[in-house]
């Protein structure tokens, strides 16, 4: 009956491959790693998107959308942002089939060569920068605040349903201002609409900081991100907002006359979430019975089932539920009644259980003798039964509650596992044996991050905004520091 998991503690990796497949979530597809979406996966993905498409919109960002075909000229334009892409680059460099004469099937026509190759995006900075010269002319013109919803493909050679794969879903926000100021404050403020996305919503605390050198994104001046805590120990990055500073518009020679009418670089900033944040969601709050949905994401927040054993016992309870659900829908609640004979209830508990459905009601005749319902929370996995009278009330705040305790659930997990250290050894111990973040001191040195890295594995996940200043010593080289810097073992 039940599609029982392998336990987290006993391989979390395999944990989480099985709950993305049993849950209905996504699948591998014929395409070696690319997935399948599927319909209650997609579901989660257009809640996050209408929520963070609210925002981008509320902050004055209006959508467009720019090709999926980049000339490979573009790329050479911006030397560090080529560099830091190329090993991941799809090229197009045919346009068409053809049967082959030798009965080999259908081979590539070599007369159908592109004058010029093509880039399958991988992110989109330079097609679009290319497109903003022809809307910038004036300060007039600035800022443009454009997003895009889109796919990307990176070829990936190690992939993981929703974590990493060769093309994902995601946005990308690609913004023009008149001055570094507007620009930096911009890129700022999308790394406090994640992370507010992140923490309201997905009930993910995380923590908002500047990446090192090493770890910003290729062609940008500054990286800042949201880093999350994972139930394994392991960190993920949760989001990015890049400032660009004048690197494209001088790679494409985007410049705009001032007040003064003189012509300047325009400045730039890129941002974007992916469908890495499906991954963030299940590892951060399921367990071994199956996912855990915070109630504002979940595809449906109440799942009703009804137990009978006759035909006239289910029309009598079903015209009571249908009495409940137009309570709940008027609070705004989102409920699906699940009547099918084709299941039993059991099955049907265990199943809406997997899929992290925050609240299940279920209603027998006894239950419509005495005017109650058994109700049972998807978080605690508690049970209790209450009177139908107020059960949309009561439901309204369960769900608040739900919401409140699964953030404060893996606020907490990632309390216990943030270390501050002040040795290389206790560093290492966290990174082996512990997990979690380590607070530490670093010398600033690229140097230093890369021997780190290679002896543990641990990167520098960001420099925490809200970080206290403290003077120290790194914990590799001695060398002074200001500021302790957060260490993890990341995906």
């Amino acid at each position: 009956m039940a599609k029982e998991l392998t336990s987290r503690s006993e391989n979390y990796s395999q944990w989480y491959n099985e709950l993305v497949v049993k849950a209905d979530l996504a699948e591998n597809s014929a395409v070696r790693g690319c997935m399948v979406i599927k319909p209650y996966g997609y579901a989660i993905w257009e809640k996050m998107q209408a929520e963070l498409d609210r925002m981008f919109k509320e902050t004055g960002h209006v959508n467009a959308y720019f090709p999926l075909f980049i000339p490979k000229s573009f790329f050479s334009k911006e030397a560090s942002h080529v560099e830091g892409f190329a090993k991941e680059c799809a090229v197009v460099t045919h346009y068409r089939l053809k049967n082959d004469p030798n009965g080999k099937g259908i081979v590539v026509d070599p007369d159908a060569k592109l004058e010029e190759e093509l880039i399958v995006r991988p992110t989109s900075e330079t097609i679009i920068w290319h497109t903003y010269k022809n809307w910038i002319q004036s300060y007039r013109d600035l800022p443009i605040l454009c997003n895009q919803w889109a796919n990307v493909v990176r070829w990936e050679m190690r992939t993981r349903l929703f974590l990493r794969t060769a093309e994902f879903l995601w946005q990308e926000g690609h913004t023009a201002h008149a001055t570094k100021q507007e620009a930096l404050e911009e890129t700022e403020r999308m790394v406090n609409v994640y992370a507010d996305f992140a923490e309201n919503f997905m009930a993910l605390p995380v923590i908002k900081g500047a990446k090192s050198e090493n770890e910003r994104f290729a062609g940008a001046l500054e990286t800042y991100s949201i880093e999350a805590l994972m139930q394994d120990g392991k960190a993920l990055q949760s989001g990015t907002s890049h400032f660009l500073g004048q690197n494209f518009a001088k790679a494409f020679d985007v410049k705009f006359a001032n007040r003064d009418g003189k012509d300047e670089y325009v400045w730039a900033t890129s941002w974007g979430v992916s469908t890495r944040l499906m991954g963030a969601l299940i590892m951060a709050h399921s367990d071994d019975n199956g996912l855990v949905l915070p109630p504002k994401l979940a595809p449906f927040q109440v799942v009703i089932i009804p137990i009978y054993r006759k035909d006239e016992q289910l029309a009598e309870i079903s015209s009571k539920v249908d009495e409940v659900v137009a309570k709940l829908k008027a609070k705004g609640i989102s409920v699906k009644y699940d009547s099918l004979d084709t299941k039993k209830p059991g099955w049907k508990f265990a199943e809406y259980e997997l899929k992290g459905v925050p609240v299940r009601l279920a209603i027998g005749p006894r239950d419509l003798e005495n005017g109650t319902v058994e109700v049972a929370r998807r978080d605690t996995l508690t049970k209790e039964v209450v009177g139908l009278d107020n059960i949309d009330q009561y439901v309204a705040d369960l769900l608040d509650d739900i919401q409140q305790n699964i953030y404060k659930k893996a606020f907490d997990y990632r309390t216990e596992h943030t270390t501050p250290v002040d040795t290389y050894e206790e560093l290492k111990e966290v990174l082996n044996t512990k997990g979690g973040f380590a607070l530490a001191h670093w010398d600033g040195t690229a140097e230093t991050e890369q021997k780190i890295k290679e002896e543990t594995k641990g990167t520098i996940r960001c420099i925490p905004f809200d970080g206290v200043k403290e003077e120290g010593k790194c914990i590799y080289s001695g060398k002074p520091s200001s500021q302790r810097v957060l260490f993890a073992l990341a995906y």
